[in-house]
C-alpha cells in the first residue's frame, strides 16, 4: 500500500486535533486527584487509558505529515508516563 504525504491542511488540523487530545488528558489526569466517587475515577481512568492510545494512533498518522518539528525530549512537566 502506498502511504501518502497529509496535505498541509491536513497536517495542521491533525496538530489541532493531537493539542486538543493531550489538553484532555492532562486535565483527566489532574481531576481524577479531586474525585472521591469510585466509579467516576474508574471512568476517567478508562479515558486516560483510551486518550494515550488515541494519542499514539495520531502520532503515526502525524509521521505523514510533509513537515514536522522535533518534539523536545526535556519537558518540564511530563503527562504521558
Amino acid at each position: 500500500m502506498n502511504q501518502q504525504e497529509l496535505a498541509p491542511h491536513e497536517s495542521m488540523e491533525l496538530h489541532e486535533v493531537l493539542n486538543f487530545k493531550t489538553l484532555c488528558l492532562a486535565k483527566s489526569k489532574l481531576m481524577q486527584g479531586l474525585v472521591f466517587d469510585q466509579d467516576l475515577k474508574a471512568l476517567m481512568q478508562k479515558d486516560v487509558e483510551q486518550s494515550i492510545q488515541a494519542i499514539g494512533e495520531l502520532k503515526a498518522i502525524y509521521a505523514r505529515a510533509p513537515f514536522q518539528v522535533p518534539v523536545p525530549q526535556s519537558r518540564p512537566t511530563r503527562i504521558l508516563n
